[in-house]
C-alpha cells in the first residue's frame, strides 16, 4: 500500500484531465452521484466540490428529480436503471448518424428539407432509444467532418448540343494563332443596394451595413481574353443588346484588323447576344464572330470567376453612397 494517495499533477495536465472528464462523463451517472449525497445531507457547496461539477448543475439535478423529469426507469420488479444516455460517439452510433445525414428528413417523417440538431437528436431517440442533447448531435456532426454551410444553387447542365458546342470551342481555340483571339464574354447587374455576406467580426456583436435608402442599379458587361488573361469591360444602364453591342465596339478597337484577323467571342444563349440588332453588326464586321457555350452551364465561361470575384470585393457589405 502507498504511504500517501497524494499525488503531484502539473495544472496544465490537471486542466487536460478536466476537459477529458467533461467529455467522457455520462450525464446520469453525476445526476446518480448528486442524488446520494443529497441524501446523506452533503450540501450544495460540498457536492460541486467534491465532484467538480457547478452549483448550478446540483439545484438542476435536485429540481428534476423532485420533479421526476431525471428520465429513470423502472422495471417490473421495481428496480430502478438509469436511462440510456451517451456523449460518445461509437461506430455504431456513427454510421446511424451518417445514415440520417444521407437520406432526406421526410424519410423520418419530418416536414422539412434539412436536417437539424434537434430534429437528430429527436430521431436518435425515436429509432435507437438513445436520449441525446441537440449540443452534444452539433459536437457528433463536427467531429464526423460535417459543417453547417450555405447550400449553393447550380444549373442542371442537359443541353443536347453540348458536346458540339465544345467541340467547336475547342476546334477554334487549340490552333490558335498570332492573329486570332478567343475572349469570353457576359453581362452582369451592379446593385447599389448591398449584398450581405459573412464577415470577421467580434463575438456578441453584428456588423451593421446600411441601407442606400434609394436603390440603384448598372450594368456592366466584361470580356475576357483567355490567353493572357487580359480583362475588358463597359458599362450601361441596363443590360441589353445596345450594352453588348458596345462591348463588341470596344473589342473591335482593342484588337484592330490590321493585327488580328479573326477575333471569336463566346457567350451564353441570352437574348441580347441573338438580337437581330446585334446580328446586323456583326454582318457589318466580319472578322467577328460568335461562339455559344452549352445552355445552363456557367461554368463553361471563365469570366463567370472574374464576375464571381466582382460580386464578393465590390456588392458585398459596401458603404459607397453612389
Amino acid at each position: 500500500m502507498p504511504s500517501t494517495t497524494l499525488l503531484d499533477i502539473p495544472p496544465e495536465e490537471q486542466a487536460q484531465m478536466f476537459a477529458a472528464r467533461r467529455c467522457a462523463r455520462y450525464g446520469y451517472l453525476l445526476a446518480l452521484h448528486v442524488v446520494l449525497l443529497c441524501a446523506v445531507k452533503r450540501t450544495p457547496s460540498e457536492i460541486a466540490a467534491c465532484l467538480f461539477c457547478s452549483r448550478s448543475s446540483v439545484y438542476r439535478i435536485v429540481t428534476a428529480s423532485r420533479m421526476g423529469t431525471l428520465g429513470w426507469e423502472r422495471a417490473a420488479d421495481g428496480t430502478i436503471g438509469p436511462p440510456v444516455r451517451t456523449t460518445v460517439l461509437t461506430p455504431s452510433l456513427q454510421r446511424s448518424l451518417l445514415a440520417l445525414l444521407k437520406a432526406a428528413p421526410r424519410a423520418s417523417g419530418w416536414c422539412r428539407t434539412r436536417w437539424s440538431c434537434a430534429t437528430l437528436a429527436v430521431t436518435l431517440h425515436t429509432q435507437r432509444g438513445i436520449t441525446v442533447a441537440a449540443e452534444t448531435v452539433r459536437r457528433w456532426l463536427h467531429e464526423v467532418g460535417w459543417v453547417w454551410k450555405r447550400a449553393k444553387l447550380v444549373a442542371k447542365d442537359h443541353d443536347p448540343h453540348r458536346v458540339e458546342r465544345f467541340a467547336r470551342i475547342r476546334w477554334v481555340f487549340e490552333p490558335l494563332q498570332t492573329w486570332e483571339r478567343l475572349v469570353c464574354a457576359d453581362e452582369l447587374d451592379i446593385h447599389l443596394l448591398p449584398k450581405v455576406g459573412s464577415a470577421w467580426m467580434p463575438k456578441g456583436t453584428q456588423v451593421e451595413v446600411m441601407t442606400p435608402g434609394q436603390h440603384a442599379k448598372h450594368s456592366l458587361a466584361g470580356a475576357l481574353d483567355v490567353a493572357p488573361g487580359r480583362l475588358l469591360h463597359c458599362l450601361g444602364a441596363r443590360k441589353t443588346h445596345a450594352l453588348f453591342r458596345a462591348l463588341l465596339r470596344v473589342l473591335a478597337t482593342t484588337y484592330p484588323p490590321i493585327q488580328y484577323q479573326r477575333l471569336s467571342v463566346g457567350v451564353d444563349h441570352d437574348n441580347i447576344h441573338q438580337a437581330k440588332a446585334v446580328e446586323q453588326w456583326l454582318e457589318s464586321h466580319p472578322r467577328l464572330t460568335l461562339l455559344f457555350v452549352p445552355t445552363s452551364c456557367p461554368r463553361a465561361n471563365p469570366i463567370e470567376r472574374a464576375f464571381g470575384d466582382v460580386h464578393d470585393k465590390c456588392p458585398r457589405n459596401h458603404m459607397r453612397k453612389r
